[in-house]
C-alpha cells in the first residue's frame, strides 16, 4: 500500500505568502498611498524631485496628470516605490500614471498628450 509523504495541508502551507521569502516582495503603505494620489501636479512634482529626483527627470505631465516611462522592466522595489507615491501602471499605455487628484472611471479613448499637450517636468526652468 502507498503512502503520500505529504499531506494536502502540508502542501497548501508551502505556497502561502507567509511562507514565500520577503525579500522578493516590497512593502508598500497604503495610507500613504492613498494620500499621494490626491496631490496635485505640483505637489507631486516637488514631492518627486526632493524624494525621487531619478523619478522627477523622467516625470512626463500629460494635461494635469503625471506619467513616467521606462524603456525595460522595473525591479519590484522601483515599482513598489511608485505605488507607494500615488503611480498606478497603465497596461495599453505602458506608462506609470498618477491622476494628481483628477480620477477617470475609464481611459480616454484619444492619445491625451495631443488633446491637453505636455512637457517633461526636468526641462521647466525653476521658477
Amino acid at each position: 500500500m502507498k503512502t503520500q509523504t505529504q499531506s494536502k495541508n502540508q502542501i497548501k502551507a508551502q505556497n502561502r505568502p507567509e511562507q514565500l521569502n520577503t525579500d522578493q516582495r516590497a512593502q508598500i503603505n497604503f495610507k500613504k498611498r492613498l494620500a499621494n494620489r490626491a496631490l496635485t501636479t505640483d505637489k507631486l512634482l516637488a514631492l518627486l524631485r526632493s524624494e525621487a529626483p531619478r523619478f522627477y527627470t523622467l516625470a512626463e505631465v500629460v494635461g494635469k496628470w503625471v506619467w513616467i516611462q521606462f524603456e525595460d522592466k522595473q525591479p519590484v522595489t522601483v515599482t513598489a516605490v511608485l505605488s507607494e507615491l500615488g503611480f498606478h501602471w497603465n497596461k495599453n499605455r505602458q506608462s506609470w500614471q498618477h491622476p494628481c487628484g483628477l480620477f477617470r472611471d475609464q481611459s480616454a479613448p484619444f492619445d491625451p498628450r495631443r488633446k491637453y499637450g505636455s512637457y517633461f517636468a526636468a526641462d521647466q526652468k525653476p521658477a
